[in-house]
Order: structure tokens, then C-alpha cells, then sequence
């Protein structure tokens, strides 16, 4: 009698998913100067692409802790607004709090999930924005046609993701170790993930299906810089839950055995007391 198929189970997913950045929404926001360096110059590059400057309504999806929705409050000044969401309410707490200690008065959160974005009831943005969220929704061209559909004619759409294992090895390095020494199976199709939109035109394709023009896209350099493999570690450990969960059904001393080969392994990215991950990083953006 042949077995059905494991079928990826999105609701699921979508729960786990909620109480991991819950549960690392802290270490999230005490790492933002790190994701500041690591990522603040495509973040850049993502926000020049989308036309985002003074007086822009901009939407931010799977914000996190906010680190992002700052540099775009910085941006649009006094006239301009940005709504920060998220599905997990705790880590919204910390990108409001970080707003406020930043005297910043033209960020709003909400808590929604990224695929429900068409039942938000907003006025119409100039510019949508994802960092690092879009490759983690379990119906990637729901989430793309809500972002479309809350923008202006003629916004802008934008989203930043990793593009493939092989340029990310900071990353995938750690994953493949634990898949392996937890007997993980491969993903399942269709399943979400780090580089779920790193193939090549995979990213583009999903911005054509939903409906966007003049698509661009741009690959930009974007190495994790710390000071050891130690701290890279470190980083990943408390802020990366979904390796946490990968883990969670080896023992204790199992799970110390792998944290200590990938610590073992990054370290061919020390040279001279410093560490540099290779990390590439895509951006797309589309106009509505």
C-alpha cells in the first residue's frame, strides 16, 4: 500500500511562524544595529527603487522590529506616513516603542497577516515595502496581489530577498547541517523558505503573475560583518526561530553537538580576528 504524500500544511506553518517571532522579537530588536550594518545599504537601494522620499504613504510589510520603518521615517519627514505590519503583534511592540524613542511620530503598526493585505482598510500608499518577508509566506502571489492592490496608480512595490543557497552560505550552511543531523526530508513543494525566490527569474516571475510592470531587479553584495563565527552564531541562535524548530526534535546534547559543528564550519569566514559571511541579496521592485 503506497503512503499518501506529506502535503504542506500552511495554517500550520503560519502559527509555528507567528510564535517564533514572538518568542525572538527581543533578540530581533537588540540586534538591529547588526541588521542596521548588514542590511541598511540595500535597504537603501530598496527604498531609492520605490521612489520613497518626502511626503511618501508607504507600507511596510513583515517589518519585524522595525529597523527598516525607521530608515523609511526618516525619509518622508513630517508630511509622509508609514503603517508598519507584521503577524506577530509582540514584535510590532518593539518597532512602536523604537519609533517613539526616536521621536518619530508618522509610524502606525498593525497586526495583520501579509497574505490578508486586500481586507486592510487604509488609504492608497505610494510605495509597499518587504524586507526579508515575502520568501517566508506560505501563498507568495496572495501576498504580492494585496500589496498591488493597496497602492496608488503608478506605486511601487518592493521586496528584498535572498537569492540562492550557494551565495548565502552564512545561512545555509547552518540549515543544512541541522536538516541533516535532525533527518529532515527535503521541502515540500511549494513550501516557504530562505531562498524560495533566490533561483534565477524566480523573483521576477513572481512579481509578472501578479500583475506588476516595468519590473527591476537588482543583486546586491550585502556581507554579515561581526567580529567571530562565535558571535555569527550567537545572532542565528537567537534570532533565526526557525532553526530553533528545526531542531526541536533532537536532545540537548544533540542539539549542542550541531550549534557546534555550524560554529566549527562558519569559521572559515574568520580571517584576521574578523568575520565576513557571504550574503547576496536580491531586490525587486514593480509599478503598479
Amino acid at each position: 500500500m503506497t503512503k499518501n504524500p506529506q502535503v504542506f500544511d500552511a495554517a500550520k506553518y503560519k502559527q509555528t511562524t507567528q510564535q517564533q517571532w514572538d518568542t525572538a522579537a527581543e533578540a530581533w530588536h537588540r540586534w538591529a544595529p547588526l541588521l542596521s550594518r548588514w542590511l541598511g545599504p540595500a535597504t537603501e537601494t530598496m527604498l531609492d527603487m520605490c521612489d520613497i522620499t518626502s511626503g511618501s504613504r508607504v507600507l511596510d510589510v513583515a517589518a519585524g522590529a522595525g529597523e527598516q520603518t525607521l530608515a523609511v521615517a526618516r525619509r518622508i519627514g513630517t508630511t509622509g506616513h508609514v503603517l508598519a505590519t507584521d503577524i506577530s503583534p509582540t514584535i510590532l511592540e518593539f518597532a512602536e516603542s523604537a519609533a517613539k524613542l526616536a521621536g518619530f511620530r508618522n509610524v502606525q503598526t498593525k497586526a495583520i497577516d501579509g497574505e490578508q493585505l486586500a481586507d486592510l482598510d487604509a488609504d492608497p500608499f505610494d510605495a509597499v515595502i518587504s524586507r526579508v518577508g515575502l520568501i517566508y509566506f506560505p501563498d507568495q502571489q496572495k501576498a504580492l496581489t494585496g500589496m498591488k492592490h493597496q497602492l496608488k496608480n503608478e506605486g511601487k512595490v518592493a521586496a528584498m530577498v535572498y537569492s540562492t543557497a550557494e551565495q548565502n552560505p552564512f545561512f545555509s550552511i547552518p540549515v543544512s547541517i541541522i536538516r541533516r543531523r535532525a533527518n529532515l526530508p527535503a521541502p515540500l513543494p511549494g513550501q516557504p523558505g530562505p531562498f524560495s525566490l533566490g533561483g534565477e527569474g524566480s523573483l521576477e516571475n513572481a512579481f509578472a503573475q501578479a500583475g506588476f510592470r516595468n519590473i527591476e531587479i537588482e543583486k546586491i553584495n550585502a556581507p554579515v560583518r561581526v567580529s567571530s563565527a562565535a558571535e555569527c552564531l550567537q545572532f542565528e541562535q537567537e534570532s533565526f526561530g526557525a532553526l530553533h524548530q528545526m531542531l526541536s526534535g533532537l536532545s540537548d546534547g544533540e542539539q549542542d553537538e550541531a550549534w557546534n559543528e555550524i560554529e566549527e564550519a562558519l569559521g572559515q569566514f574568520e580571517t584576521n580576528g574578523q568575520f565576513e559571511g557571504p550574503c547576496e541579496m536580491l531586490v525587486a521592485v514593480g509599478t503598479n
